[in-house]
């Protein structure tokens, strides 16, 4: 495999990984908490890394996995008091962890390639620096396959709580009606959230990761608002975005995660403006064509056309 593919599938990769349970985190309107786990996770890394000894250690993950959840639990038992509302939580929560995090680096682990740099931006082609070998041929970059097994939980994850993750998003009192556990559900999700970005952080770093989770969702929530359709078109804004990220950084010879972040903001940016169905043009656009076929209507023709339109809104809202 040429170096140049390795890091290309390792980048579309990393977005579909990130992608997946980003969609959730944006139907549930907790996005920051993204950001929030992602510069959290640092301690639970270091405290991992300080007992195996080994950057290449599985429970590194584990470690920034119990931190992610420990961050959950937290702002759960702030919002519960009553005394903080909105972000306000995580606001206080995941300073303080990054900083502690970031200290513990500077005092342990110096000699150690971990430090803030590596956290905040990562390093794409670094990580594919890094080949697997099997009887003297390149297999790509080792940390691909860790990506892919780290993908494969995911998909494992949504095919498997797919009806639960759908009811507890949309309607959490439903989910209590018919007997499911909204809280162990979001406890194990948050797990997958962290574990992912955990995972990402050498190849994207937690800037580019949060673009990852957040953007390409909250990209195809402008074209669709069924669940199913929003999942698929968020894994193909992520994954050609990641590859246009990829080649713009490569033509301006630049960062190649800033160069994916920004791209990823001008994808939404698109979106935002040209989606067909709830972008600003695009919804100009179609009002305005609705009225120029209303134009001359008897009345009766009208109220049954605008009838039509709003029952097919409601079956779509149904569909989600």
């Amino acid at each position: 495999m040429s170096f140049q593919l390795g890091i290309i599938l390792l980048a579309i990769t990393t977005a579909a990984c990130c992608t997946l349970p980003g969609v959730f985190l944006v139907l549930r309107k907790t996005s920051m908490m993204s950001e929030a786990v992602s510069h959290a996770v640092l301690p639970g890394i270091v405290i991992a890394l300080f007992i195996t000894g080994s950057l290449d250690s599985p429970l590194l993950i584990v470690g920034a996995a119990l931190t992610g959840l420990v961050v959950v639990f937290s702002t759960e038992f702030l919002e519960n008091t009553g005394l903080l509302k909105g972000d306000a939580p995580l606001g206080l929560l995941f300073p303080a962890m990054f900083g502690a995090g970031v200290i513990m680096v500077a005092l342990e682990f110096n000699n150690v390639h971990l430090d803030e740099h590596v956290i905040l931006v990562g390093d794409l082609n670094m990580a594919a620096f890094r080949q697997l070998e099997v009887g003297g041929r390149s297999l790509g970059p080792r940390y691909l396959y860790v990506l892919l097994g780290v993908l494969a939980l995911n998909v494992g994850f949504i095919a498997l709580f797919y009806k639960e993750l759908k009811i507890t998003t949309f309607d959490r009192g439903l989910a209590h009606s018919l007997g499911f556990r909204p809280r162990l559900l979001n406890y194990l999700f948050m797990m997958v959230v962290s574990i992912t970005i955990t995972a990402s952080f050498y190849v994207a770093g937690s800037i580019l990761t949060i673009a990852l989770m957040i953007a390409p969702a909250a990209a195809a929530h402008l074209f669709t608002k069924r669940l199913g359709s929003m999942i698929a078109v968020a894994l193909g804004i992520a994954m050609v975005s990641a590859v246009g990220g990829f080649y713009t950084a490569y033509a301006l010879d630049a960062a190649t995660s800033g160069a994916m972040a920004v791209f990823y903001g001008l994808v939404f940016v698109a979106a935002f403006l040209f989606a067909p169905e709830y972008g600003v043009i695009g919804k100009h656009l179609r009002v305005r064509t609705q009225r120029k076929r209303m134009v001359g209507k008897p009345i009766a023709e009208r109220d049954r056309t605008i009838g039509k339109s709003i029952a097919g809104r409601k079956r779509q809202a149904a569909g989600l």
